[in-house]
């Protein structure tokens, strides 16, 4: 295994995006604003590059972006006086940063208009993309594992963000089958420099095993989530005790509830690599004395709660920001768990090409609705989620899988222009992806994103 991160990708843009990201921010010694998306990969990204950037010297200024902002973006590269580091978001506002009069760094694994062939931009101006170098940024490659990459060409003692790397990393899903393809390499070489444990382990995350099943979200268990009386009788028939922690389930007594619950999710339909989710190969943080999915999931917690800086806190090792993320980590997977009780039992809505359905959980609804696609609805069509609106902006997220998108889904295409078709914007990637629409626009936006979602997975559109 290589002991630097030259040699990890052999295309050569690979080096030349990062070469001139590298000089660009270590030929400016100064304050720079780095914005970042609030979501558990952007928090992480944001993580990873404040520890480098500490460790140069350099002070910071953090800027959170919620949803697709082009103005947004716009309003901050004008209020800012100095460089900008931009992580997990703004691929597809390139065009923006060429006039910004200081060094602007973009590390992002979305799709940007004409990828995978980079734009032309100015020497002050670097775009680094997995996309450029063959590396697929749906399941290779996400803005978390990209900037702990990106501190390790900065300085190698940065292998040490390999926590906030693979938080991210869980946060967009890309840990689904294990990590493989340029993270699997980050993941080896973090286990080798001994800053990353692999060990195996139930995704089982509670106190005893009652109680971990009742609030399960990932995996959600038909049936048995949010519903403590159901678990305890199913407990009492496999004879476990529902009061042992997960940890302390004897052999014997682990199997029989491993099986169990793996037949559980294959009967409810459930595709083969979320039932892997339930026992495959966990990560171990040995610095934080933490498991990375734990992690993920605190860092997700405080970006929905609408306080990302406390997941950033935690990076720095503020233990008061540890305590806080884990108060609002209970609120995030409550909410979670209520709304995938509420879609089991109340369903979502049809279309030809489609499902969807509405959250009053704004900063909750990407993961309701990737939760929900991954546990609870067929695969055979993405789902969209809806939440805020009034007078106000309509937000929507798209998920589908894989599996899809090797039939010919790509949400962030279909996603884009259908808001386009309503006075909106959007993007991401080809199996997960999100828009802002205008106010009393959905149903257009419906149609249009259906009609066009069919035409890519090849299904009659009805009129």
């Amino acid at each position: 295994m290589p002991s630097g991160p030259d040699s990890f990708v052999s295309d050569p843009q690979y080096g030349q995006e990062f070469d001139r990201a590298r000089g660009l921010v270590l030929a400016h010694p100064r304050r720079w604003r780095v914005i970042y998306h609030y979501d558990a990969d952007g928090i992480a990204s944001a993580s990873s590059a404040v520890r480098a950037f500490g460790r140069l010297g350099y002070p910071v200024q953090l800027t959170p972006l919620i949803g697709v902002e082009r103005e947004k973006m716009q309003s901050l590269l004008a209020s800012t006086k100095g460089p900008v580091l931009i992580v997990d978001t703004g691929a597809s506002w390139v065009d923006l940063y060429p006039p910004h009069p200081f060094p602007v760094v973009i590390l992002d694994h979305h799709t940007y208009p004409g990828a995978p062939t980079p734009p032309e931009l100015p020497p002050h101006v670097a775009f680094v993309n997995p996309l450029d170098w063959g590396v697929n940024g749906m399941s290779e490659m996400c803005a978390a594992t990209l900037t702990w990459l990106f501190s390790v060409f900065l300085d190698p003692l940065n292998w040490d963000n390999a926590a906030w790397g693979l938080s991210g990393g869980i946060g967009d899903r890309q840990h689904v089958g294990g990590f493989h393809g340029l993270n699997g390499i980050l993941v080896d070489e973090a286990v080798r420099r001994s800053v990353l444990v692999r060990r195996p382990g139930l995704a089982l995350l509670g106190p005893t095993v009652g109680a971990a099943l009742t609030g399960a979200i990932d995996p959600y268990f038909r049936g048995l989530s949010g519903r403590r009386p159901a678990v305890d009788a199913y407990l009492s028939e496999l004879s476990i005790d529902p009061e042992l922690p997960p940890s302390k389930l004897p052999p014997e007594a682990r199997l029989r509830l491993v099986g169990s619950l793996r037949s559980r999710l294959e009967g409810n339909g459930v595709l083969p690599e979320f039932v892997a989710l339930l026992d495959q190969e966990r990560w171990f943080i040995p610095s934080l004395g933490r498991d990375a999915e734990e992690l993920s999931n605190l860092q997700s917690a405080t970006g929905r709660a609408g306080t990302p800086g406390v997941g950033v806190a935690m990076a720095l090792g503020d233990a008061r920001a540890f305590e806080r993320a884990e108060t609002e980590e209970k609120r995030w997977r409550g909410g979670i768990l209520a709304a995938l009780v509420r879609l089991e039992e109340q369903g979502v809505n049809e279309r030809t090409a489609l499902r969807w359905f509405e959250s009053p959980e704004t900063p909750l609804a990407g993961t309701q609705a990737g939760m929900a696609m991954s546990y609870l609805l067929p695969s055979d069509k993405p789902v969209i989620v809806f939440s805020g609106g009034g007078t106000g902006p309509l937000k929507l997220s798209g998920r589908g899988t894989l599996r899809l998108v090797e039939k010919g889904l790509d949400l962030s295409e279909a996603l884009r222009r259908a808001a386009s078709a309503v006075g909106g914007e959007g993007g991401g990637h080809k199996v997960a992806s999100g828009a802002t629409i205008p106010a009393g626009t959905r149903d257009q936006f419906l149609e249009e994103a259906d009609r066009l979602i069919a035409a890519q997975l090849h299904l009659g559109v009805t009129t």
